[in-house]
Parts: structure tokens; C-alpha cells; sequence
């Protein structure tokens, strides 16, 4: 690890103070449980879930925080993930995910470092300068969405993850029908202050018959420019975004025990007289254009779950992710116009852009013995094709990709468990326009461990450490140093967590789950060094360490308590250049949520958000702390009964701040109504 000594110490003194108090907790835990068993229990329930059985750090939000969040985007379902900072979240455009330092910054909407997926299909571009569209899609459509944080629990997805996976499952019609043969509909309206915002989800849920279901929705979400906490318009922030998802599953098998599953997704925009840089709030040298932009996804999904074989649990998926950009120069926004430059920036802004990924993955379960051990075996094999349409300053050409992963759980007894990952995966590019045509080929093993041992008490200690390489990609085809060279990255991971029922009193829960990692990455073809205008030599190495903490806590009596904290240092080196901080860092936050549940009627929740003011050399910013208030009433009875009203009061204070990797302000105080019923 390099880090300062400060750094060193707050990382040590966490790390012990997370071990010795899960210990305490532990003893005083297991004293209280000597006198055996104490009845049947209600238990106390937070807003999530912290998934202590495994030592991936990974949250997983499900459909009561998705509705509880009333997010406008995908990006602000998870932005209270430990090690997740956003940039312009509130936005589909010009926004992106940063885990752990990696994946979105001010200049591209992804690094390829953060791996995105939609029901098994991998979406979202590699790289486009000044435009970002990882985030692609409208809330309305999921009902869960996962966050793996790091390389270790990554070898399924892909190669070359550093920061992390971002897996959003799409809603299924026995959600809304119970499994039961028949029809629901739901219908949401939400309302939004700042900036008039105005949302409609339609779902139609029918199941014919047992053995089949179809959902249907439609969902139109339209904002106009925000204000910042000092009143001031956020340029850039307004947008229409009309969504559909059309999903149908069939059961069939002597058994019931094969499925297909067919799901189609769409999103559209059609933005004017809008920046070309979409991370800025007004136009620049750039100018402005005319974007349409059409996300499709869509994924064909075979299921083979024999009952009396527990070696086959087999997964055939064939997906399709299509991701268009039209643009068009507005003439006149460019004050480089008919200047020698203008025909380069009009060529650049005027530039289509297009990827789209095909992908054939066959995926098996089995759970078996050997001796004393139990496996859970998750091996996979998957062909891959990502074509990239020629951009006028952009390669062209398709990538041709051959992966083989297998990930094994075993367990030893009751205590340990040891998961080792391996993952082999080779590349094929072949440019589509001179002076990049050819072909480049690559290949790479990659694999890690992760070892937990778990105590009788509910405590459990973990270490990880993977190594990952992000093979060159087709964007590299211009840079001759890049197409024929990998990106190489090694993470450890240490870790603790605890869990316990009837911790303090009766009926109780708490959870809580800390992980520090150090991750290195080698041979650095993504970034440049600062200040260099290209072409200019890119980055040694970058090396990144942080303290990423969960815990809950909920009463019998409907009281609850959530946080998440996150401690990061990040340092870049370059040749001919002293160690700096990494750039792309994010700042040190704190997530706490205090609320209060009467029953399954009504849920009150403050939650304050504090982030650390931080200096990069590149980029500043203040700290801050907001408060968010959030009820959800859901009548038991009378003409009401069943239906959800959600208000919410984001930055309830109105503060004025901007958060670091940020481009635009964040939105002033924002005070949201939601409507939702299911027929």
C-alpha cells in the first residue's frame, strides 16, 4: 500500500475497530443465547439488507427501496451504495457510474472498467468523448438492482472490471399477479418540484395459465432544467424519456422444470439545440446539436432445472444490446466555425455513433459433494461480438470475444469457505478503416480467491484477492501502444462481518459488514497524463485503497437505523512526474438513515448525506452534508387500501454544492409525490 501516514492510520484504526467491536458483540451475543431457545420472534426490518453471508462485497437493493428512493434515474438507485459516487446523476444524459475511482469521469461516460448488465445482457458504449450514456434507461422498468464492488466477484461478467458490476434485473409479471392465473394492472404518477417533473409508469401483469406470463410497460418520465440550492438554472438538466419493457416467460417439462424467457427493452430520447458536451451545463466550443438517442435491449433466456439432478442447473442466454447516437451540428453554436479547427470540431460533433453487443452464454449450476466438501459450481462459456460504427474521429470494427469462467463455493463444515474464480478470455480486432484496419489479437487468464470463516456467534472474517487484465478494446485501434497491450490489475481485500437476532432486547436485528481493499493497476493505456495534450504518454500505474463500511440496526417496535460510509485515497503515476492523488478519487462519504415503521401502513425516514471536501490538483471540491426526508403511506383499509403514497423532500435545506467528479451543481431542495396501485 502507499498511502500517507495519516491514510495508513485511519485505514488501521478502522479495520480494528471493526474487528474487536464484531468480537465484543459476538460474546455478548452468544451469552444472551445460552439459556436456548426464546420463542417465536417478530423482527425488527431496516430499508436493506446487509448480505453478510458472503465475502463479495455486494449490496443488493430490491422493489421496496427502488419505490422508497423515488430515483429519477438508474444512477440515484445507487448512489447509496458504499464506494459508488455519480457524476450528474440526476440526469440520463451526461452521467455515469464511478466505483471505486473506476468507470465514469468528466470526459468519458465509462473507462470499461465498471461492467453494466440488464438481465444478463452487457450494455452501455466503451468509450465516447464528452458523452454519456451508461445509464441509459428509466427506473421504472427494475425490480432489483446488485452492486459487486471490485474484481473478486466479477469473473462471471467479464475481464477487465476494476471498479465493479452494476446488475438490473427487469420486472416479471408474476411480481404484480401473486404467480396466480389472471390479470394486474399497476399504474405509478410521480411529481417532482424542482424542475416540474412529471412521471407515468403503466404495467399490465396477465398470466393465462400457470405456466405462462406476460408483462407489459410503458413508462414516459419528462423534466425541465433544475435549479441549483441557490436558485440558479442547471443548463443541460432537462430531458423527455419515454421507455417500454415487453417480457414473457413459459414454464413447460414433465416437472415444470424448463423455462424460456424472452424480455425486450427500449428507451429513446430526442434532445435539441443541446450541448455536444453533455457533461457541461452550457455550450461551448463544441456548440451545440440535435441528439437522438435509442437504447434497445433485449434477451432471450432458456432454463433447464431438472429436480432430480443437482448437477444441472443450466442457464442458455442469448442477448442483444444496441445502443444508438444521431447528432446532427447546430450551425452557428461553434464560435470555432469556418476557422481552421471548426471543420474538426464540426466533424467531431456531428459524428454518429453506434455499439452493439451480441452475446451467447451458457451458464451451469451444480451442487455436489467431495468428501467433507460442499461445492456450489458456477462455470459458464460465452461468445461475444461488439461492433462499433467508423466515426469520423473514431475507429470503427468489431470485437470478436471467447470466454470460459468457472467460480466454486465450497464448503468446509460449518466455518470455512473458499471460493476460488477462474476466467480465461481471448479478443479478436479487426479495424474497419485504414490507417486501423488489421487484425489484433489478445488473451488472458485472470482469477482470484476469497476465503471466510464463519464463528457460531454470527461473526465472520474474510480475505480476497484477485487479479484481473481489460483487454484492449476498439477504441484502441487508434493508438498503436494500446490495441496490443492489457490493463492489469491486482486487489486484496480484508474483511469482517456480524450479524445477530435479539442482540440488545427481544426481537432485534442488527448487521454489519466492513471491507478495506488495495488495488494496484499495471500498464495504464486509459489515461493520459494530466496536462499533456495527445498525443501524450499515458500513466504508469494507479493505486487506490479505501474502507467501505455497512450496518443496520431495526427495533421490534418499528424503529431502524441505516449506514454506509466510505473512506478512499487514490495515487496515479506517470513518467517524469511525482506521485499524485488519483484524479478520479472520489470523496470520503458518510450515508446515515434514521425512520420509524407503525405496522404496514406507514414509514417515516430522515437520512443525512455528508461528503468530505477534497483537493485532487485537478479537480476541488467543497464538502457538504444534505438531508433527504422520505414517507411512504400505504392504507390498510377503505377506498385507499393498498394504494402507495410516497413524498420525499431531497436536499430538504435547499444547500448550493456540486459533488466531486461532478460536472453540473446538484439539484436544489426537491419535494416529490408518488401515486402507485396495483389493480
Amino acid at each position: 500500500m502507499n498511502t500517507t501516514p495519516a491514510g495508513t492510520r485511519a485505514l488501521l484504526f478502522g479495520t480494528t475497530s471493526l474487528i474487536i467491536f464484531t468480537f465484543n458483540v459476538g460474546a455478548l451475543a452468544a451469552q444472551e443465547t445460552e439459556g436456548g431457545f426464546l420463542g417465536t420472534l417478530v423482527l425488527g426490518e431496516s430499508k436493506r439488507q446487509v448480505q453478510t453471508d458472503t465475502a463479495v462485497p455486494v449490496t443488493y437493493v430490491d422493489q421496496d427501496e427502488i419505490d422508497d428512493r423515488q430515483a429519477g434515474t438508474v444512477a440515484e438507485l445507487i448512489d447509496s451504495v458504499p464506494g459508488v459516487s455519480l457524476v450528474n446523476g440526476s440526469t440520463p444524459q451526461g452521467s455515469g457510474i464511478n466505483i471505486r475511482g473506476f468507470g465514469a469521469n468528466s470526459t468519458f461516460g465509462t473507462d470499461s472498467k465498471v461492467a453494466v448488465q440488464v438481465d444478463g445482457a452487457s450494455v452501455g458504449a466503451e468509450k465516447l468523448y464528452r458523452i454519456g450514456t451508461q445509464l441509459f434507461t428509466d427506473p421504472f422498468l427494475y425490480k432489483s438492482v446488485s452492486v459487486i464492488r471490485g474484481t473478486v466477484g466479477s469473473f462471471e461478467y467479464g475481464s477487465g472490471i476494476v471498479g465493479g458490476v452494476v446488475k438490473l434485473e427487469t420486472k416479471d409479471a408474476s411480481d404484480l399477479t401473486g404467480g396466480e392465473i389472471g390479470f394486474a394492472l399497476g399504474q405509478t404518477l410521480e411529481f417532482s418540484s424542482n424542475g416540474n417533473g412529471v412521471a407515468s409508469s403503466s404495467v399490465l401483469g396477465w398470466q393465462p395459465t400457470q405456466d405462462m406470463e406476460i408483462l407489459l410497460n410503458y413508462t414516459w418520465r419528462d423534466q425541465d432544467n433544475q435549479k441549483d440550492g441557490s436558485g440558479g438554472t442547471i443548463g443541460n438538466s432537462a430531458f423527455t424519456l419515454p421507455s417500454g419493457l415487453i417480457k414473457a416467460k413459459y414454464t413447460f417439462g414433465q416437472n415444470r422444470d424448463q423455462s424460456l424467457t424472452l424480455s425486450f427493452a427500449k428507451t429513446t430520447a430526442s434532445d435539441r439545440d443541446v450541448p455536444f458536451d453533455s457533461f457541461t451545463t452550457t455550450s461551448d466550443s463544441f456548440g451545440t446539436v440535435d441528439r437522438d438517442t435509442d437504447s434497445t435491449t433485449a434477451v432471450l433466456k432458456y432454463n433447464f432445472n431438472p429436480i432430480s439432478n443437482d448437477l444441472i442447473d443450466l442457464d442458455v442466454i442469448l442477448s442483444h444490446a444496441d445502443q444508438q447516437i444521431d447528432q446532427r451540428y447546430v450551425p452557428g453554436s461553434s464560435p470555432f466555425e469556418g476557422t481552421p479547427a471548426g471543420a474538426g470540431i464540426i466533424g467531431l460533433v456531428g459524428a454518429d455513433h453506434r455499439y452493439q453487443t451480441t452475446k451467447l452464454a451458457f451458464k451451469n449450476t451444480s451442487l455436489f459433494d467431495t468428501g467433507a466438501v460442499r461445492h456450489d459450481l458456477r462455470t459458464g462459456l460465452e461468445f461475444i461480438r461488439r461492433e462499433r460504427l467508423d466515426a469520423s474521429t473514431a475507429a470503427g470494427g468489431v470485437d470478436r470475444r471467447v470466454a470460459i469462467f468457472a467460480v466454486d463455493d465450497m464448503r468446509i463444515g460449518d466455518a470455512w469457505t473458499v471460493t476460488p474464480a477462474l476466467r480465461y478470455e481471448t479478443s479478436k480486432i479487426t479495424g474497419s478503416t485504414a490507417p486501423n484496419d488489421g487484425i489484433h489479437k489478445n488473451d488472458a487468464l485472470m482469477g482470484g480467491v476469497s476465503v471466510r470463516y464463519a464463528f457460531g456467534s454470527g461473526l465472520a472474517l474474510f480475505g480476497n484477492a484477485a487479479y484481473t487484465e481489460g483487454l484492449p478494446i476498439i477504441d484502441d485501434l487508434s493508438t498503436a501502444s494500446a490495441i496490443n497491450q492489457s490493463e492489469k490489475s491486482r486487489t486484496f481485500e480484508i474483511g469482517a462481518s456480524y450479524d445477530r437476532t435479539d442482540l440488545f432486547q427481544s426481537g432485534d436485528t442488527f448487521a454489519i459488514k466492513g471491507v478495506i481493499y488495495q488495488t494496484t493497476l499495471n500498464d495504464v493505456t486509459s489515461y493520459l497524463v494530466p496536462g499533456v495534450r495527445p498525443p501524450a504518454p499515458t500513466l504508469d500505474k494507479i493505486e487506490t485503497e479505501g474502507l467501505e463500511l455497512e450496518l443496520s440496526y431495526a427495533m421490534e417496535i418499528g424503529l431502524y437505523m441505516d449506514l454506509n460510509a466510505n473512506l478512499v485515497k487514490g495515487t496515479e503515476f506517470g513518467p517524469g512526474m511525482p506521485a499524485t492523488d488519483w484524479r478520479s478519487s472520489p470523496a470520503d462519504s458518510v450515508r446515515v438513515t434514521l425512520g420509524k415503521k407503525f405496522g404496514d401502513e406507514l414509514d417515516l425516514s430522515w437520512e443525512v448525506v455528508a461528503n468530505k471536501s477534497i483537493d485532487t490538483g485537478t479537480a476541488a471540491a467543497s464538502g457538504f452534508g444534505i438531508h433527504n426526508l422520505r414517507a411512504t403511506y400505504i392504507p390498510q383499509d377503505g377506498v385507499l387500501k393498498d394504494t402507495q403514497i410516497r413524498i420525499g423532500v431531497e436536499n430538504a435545506f435547499d444547500r448550493d454544492y456540486t459533488p466531486h467528479l461532478s460536472t453540473r451543481p446538484a439539484p436544489g431542495r426537491n419535494i416529490k409525490l408518488s401515486l402507485s396501485r396495483v389493480f
